[in-house]
């Protein structure tokens, strides 16, 4: 036994497998216990937070400030609100608005604004301009508007005696403040997703939801085909018949059709995830229970088995101490493909809408049906999809790498 764990562990593709599992079960028990918010809480009021680091804008103001002079500031702040892009777009307006072509430097920043303020009327309509490029000209008009200013911005609070705004402060284009003292300060590495919830935290949560979904339909699905290969294996005859019967039926109906199916008549309230797992585990034994029987059939009538016969064992204790020491290996291998299996169903099944109710908690699937619905993919919102296929294609890949290393170990046919 100790010479096979250790023969186990020096695959190569099994120990890579194992620690990017291991390194995702980690980050699934360790991020809960630092940072304890409910993964479906919403905290932005919006969609779509882009990643980055969010500092309030009020607490910022009250915070120490400090003087920088850095050279690229007003660079770096200009290009922020005029990039290639909208450089482009003011040239087409003012072609549009009968500018000379040579009158148009988009380098030249000053200039370009200069042309912009003397030309741009928001009442005047260009043949085949439409609605949303005229709504979009307004929104460049007001993102430049002071883009040039050297002024402080002043910060002004009504008087409560006469109505009146006093000036209370100014902010000035050289002022900085430490983020470390500000006082609320929210980093969102993954931004938001289409309900203004942390990506990143409901990312973690429904990561470990689909690992357990996975791991009760594996246990469901080996459990019942190991159970059901053993016995039409060993036992032949007319319980073979009839397991095999049943076993074929499910092979004719499609093990996903039947799952969709079966999902729907459950309805979505009564579709947990736990009960998920169930379903799937219940629709995926099949292939299982024929690679056992298969296995036990070329066992059943071995020398030790017919030793075990002769001793007077019952059929109980030959299955379980004579012939599944000798499968162990492979159900393990297939418990590892279930729970992969598993897992990539679950997600088949949340993006047709089929999924765990999306009120109780969130799964990799989940997220996906979200992104979809809500046109992230089209908007170019990454993070909301992207980061979850990162995810299930990890899990696959570790899970099929931990199997193709332990078939090398267990195959006498792939050893070198």
């Amino acid at each position: 036994m100790l010479h096979t764990i250790k023969e186990v562990f020096r695959s190569p593709k099994f120990t890579i497998g194992l620690a990017i599992f291991v390194v995702m079960l980690l980050v699934v028990f360790i991020y809960p216990l630092i940072i304890t918010d409910d993964p479906l809480d919403i905290i932005g009021l919006g969609t779509f937070f882009e990643p980055g680091i969010y500092v309030n804008l009020y607490d910022g103001l009250e915070s120490k400030t400090y003087v920088l002079k850095l050279e690229d500031a007003a660079a770096n702040r200009i290009a922020s609100k005029l990039g290639e892009q909208e450089r482009l777009d003011i040239q087409e307006y003012l072609l549009l608005a009968g500018v000379p072509e040579e009158e148009i430097d988009i380098e030249d920043t000053e200039k370009l604004l200069e042309l912009w303020l003397n030309n741009y009327d928001p009442t005047v309509r260009f043949p085949g301009s439409t609605s949303a490029k005229r709504k979009y000209y307004a929104r460049l008009d007001a993102s430049l508007d002071g883009l040039l200013s050297t002024e402080a911005a002043i910060i002004a609070v009504k008087n409560e005696e006469t109505g009146e705004l006093e000036e209370k402060s100014l902010v000035k284009q050289d002022d900085y403040v430490n983020v470390s003292k500000v006082a609320n300060v929210r980093v969102l590495p993954l931004g938001t997703d289409n309900f203004g919830r942390d990506m990143l935290t409901e990312l973690v949560s429904a990561t470990g939801v689909s690992l357990r979904i996975g791991l009760i339909a594996g246990l469901v699905a080996t459990s019942i085909g190991l159970t059901l290969g053993l016995l039409s294996g060993y036992i032949g005859g007319w319980v073979d018949d009839v397991i095999m019967f049943i076993t074929n039926l499910f092979i004719v109906i499609p093990s996903f059709v039947l799952l969709v199916l079966i999902s729907y008549s459950i309805g979505q309230e009564q579709r947990g995830a736990s009960t998920v797992a169930i379903v799937i585990g219940f629709t995926s034994w099949v292939w299982t229970a024929r690679a056992v029987r298969a296995q036990v059939i070329s066992l059943r009538h071995r020398d030790h088995v017919n030793l075990s016969k002769l001793s007077g064992h019952s059929v109980a204790h030959i299955i379980i101490f004579d012939i599944l020491p000798y499968i162990a290996s492979y159900v393990v291998m297939a418990f590892i493909l279930q729970i992969s299996s598993g897992i990539l169903a679950e997600a088949g099944l949340s993006i047709l809408g089929l999924g765990p109710k999306t009120t109780d908690v969130p799964t990799l699937g989940l997220m996906m049906n979200w992104a979809m619905i809500y046109s992230a993919h089209i908007m170019g919102k990454w993070w909301a999809y992207f980061p979850v296929i990162v995810v299930i294609a990890l899990i696959s890949f570790s899970l099929n790498l931990m199997n193709t290393g332990l078939d090398q170990v267990f195959n006498p046919t792939l050893r070198d």
